[in-house]
Parts: structure tokens; sequence; C-alpha cells
């Protein structure tokens, strides 16, 4: 049930950090889940583990760390499609 806990609360900070960026994260909920844990992990290496917790994810350095995954990620997609065109 905790790995469970943790993909779910990985999609919700994920998603949250699409919407405060106003970027869509490809691969919908999975592109959400993978960016909300992905971002766990940026946020507690440049941030440490601080606030409230929820399966074992920092809420508050993971959404950081997820709005910063999310942004190099929306500027990648986007000199990527600069390039193909």
């Amino acid at each position: 049930m905790g790995f469970i806990l943790y993909l779910i609360v990985g999609g919700i900070i994920g998603w949250l950090a699409g919407l405060i960026l106003g970027k869509n994260v490809p691969g919908g909920v999975i592109g959400n889940i993978i960016a909300g844990i992905i971002g766990a992990w940026i946020g507690g290496e440049l941030l440490g583990s601080f606030g409230p917790t929820l399966a074992g994810i920092a809420i508050i350095p993971a959404l950081i760390g997820a709005i910063i995954f999310v942004f190099l990620l929306s500027l990648l997609l986007r000199g990527m499609r600069r390039t193909s065109h």
C-alpha cells in the first residue's frame, strides 16, 4: 500500500507543478507521476527534507523540485520542437 500511496502523491505533486507553471506534463497521469517522483528527488537533493511529509515524500521540497523539473522539461521540449521543423 505504501508504494501505491507514493505513486499517488508523486502524481499529485507533478500535476500541481504543471498547474502552477501552466504547462502540461507530457504523458498524462504517468508523466505527472514521473515528474512528481523526479521532483521529489530533485527537491530533496537541493533543499533537504523539511515540512510536512506524506508517503515518505517531503511535500514542499518535492513540489519545488517538480516545478524545476517541469520547467526544464518544457524548455527542452520547446528546443526539440524548434530544431525538428
